[in-house]
């Protein structure tokens, strides 16, 4: 064979070798997925996001490789959704309520008495048609991979039992959210913004009296057992949450990866609500385990609270609509859905 026949049969070798090179190139290209996340590695959703990014990596034979910035190790609360948006993270785990006014629509699921269980909470958010007209569009320049809330929350406090809605007054307690930084001014307290991180050393210096949050984030999470003396269990409100991916990286992901991680969260409600919801157990014994006592108003003191929680979610519409935003009909679209996911689900107030 002469040296041209076999540099031509070279050349095509090369030729069709290069035809699928690429193919296999791409099927061992890795793909570091950086997820920036607020809350401790021992936190109910850290361990959840560790495992789907385990079953990712597994499913993708490695081409996705996860690495986590669990207790804030990438910036303060506030800079996770910025983290998502400008590349700085490919993932991460937002707190709505850590950048007062940037989520207003999404944010009135947070408002008191709305939302029964983190189940019927991540039900109502990630309705398809919600999301579509007006909460996806909060998270612009993310693709916002699920939507999601705490169990309801109540209030725990170091010193004081909060008895009574009169006893509200004067005590300066942590909020989460702007809705119940309303509620609890309209309660007569004094609401504190202070960071997840600086809750449990803020207590304890006595810079606050207590903190409005559910079981698992005071006993699990925040483990403030043997700080807080008594929790008055009000299961009154929610915080919402989100996961959302740079949307420039994942749309520069092969089809089959993005096909992976679509199909990884669908049907997760179920899923992620019972997980937060069954914190409520092992909450509770933690802060009971640390000396404390479980409060229940009686019922003329509920009543009077849920009507200050209207009034609140009411002045907030009211607030909101003379902004131009659609307000009320999402807060009556989150309602709606709620009734008919309490049916179902989980529900504290049954």
């Amino acid at each position: 064979m002469s040296s041209t026949r076999r540099t031509l049969i070279i050349g095509g070798a090369s030729a069709a070798g290069l035809g699928g090179f690429p193919a296999i190139v791409r099927a061992q290209q890795k793909f570091e997925v950086k997820v920036a996340n607020f809350v401790g590695p021992q936190h109910f959703q850290s361990q959840w996001l560790v495992k789907w990014g385990e079953e990712l990596e597994k499913q993708s034979d490695g081409r996705l490789v996860f690495k986590h910035f669990p207790s804030a190790q990438m910036g303060p609360t506030p800079k996770h959704f910025d983290f998502a948006r400008d590349g700085t993270a490919e993932i991460a785990y937002i707190l709505h309520g850590s950048t007062p006014g940037r989520f207003p629509l999404t944010e009135l699921v947070n408002m008191p008495y709305l939302i029964g269980s983190a189940e019927i909470g991540i039900k109502v958010l990630n309705d398809p048609e919600l999301r579509a007209k007006y909460l996806d569009a909060e998270h612009r320049g993310t693709k916002v991979l699920y939507l999601f809330t705490h169990q309801p929350g109540s209030v725990h406090t170091t010193k004081k039992a909060l008895r009574s809605i009169d006893d509200f007054k004067g005590q300066r307690l942590r909020f989460s959210t702007p809705a119940i930084r309303e509620f609890i001014a309209a309660l007569g307290a004094t609401p504190v913004g202070v960071p997840p991180t600086e809750v449990a050393e803020q207590l304890q210096k006595g810079t606050l009296d207590g903190a409005f949050t559910d079981y698992g984030g005071a006993g699990i999470a925040w483990k403030l057992g043997g700080i807080c003396k008594y929790t008055t269990e009000l299961y009154c409100f929610v915080s919402s949450f989100a996961v959302v991916a740079n949307q420039a990286w994942y749309n520069k992901l092969p089809a089959d990866l993005q096909k992976m991680i679509d199909q990884s969260i669908t049907g997760i409600e179920k899923n992620i609500g019972s997980g937060w919801d069954a914190l409520d157990v092992p909450g509770k014994k933690a802060m009971m385990d640390g000396g404390g006592e479980a409060i229940r108003l009686a019922k003329a003191e509920d009543e009077r609270l849920r009507k200050i929680g209207a009034d609140v979610t009411e002045n907030t519409l009211k607030t909101m609509e003379g902004k131009g935003m659609p307000a009320r009909a999402v807060y009556a679209m989150m309602k709606s859905l709620a009734e008919k996911h309490a049916a179902t689900s989980k529900n504290f107030w049954a």
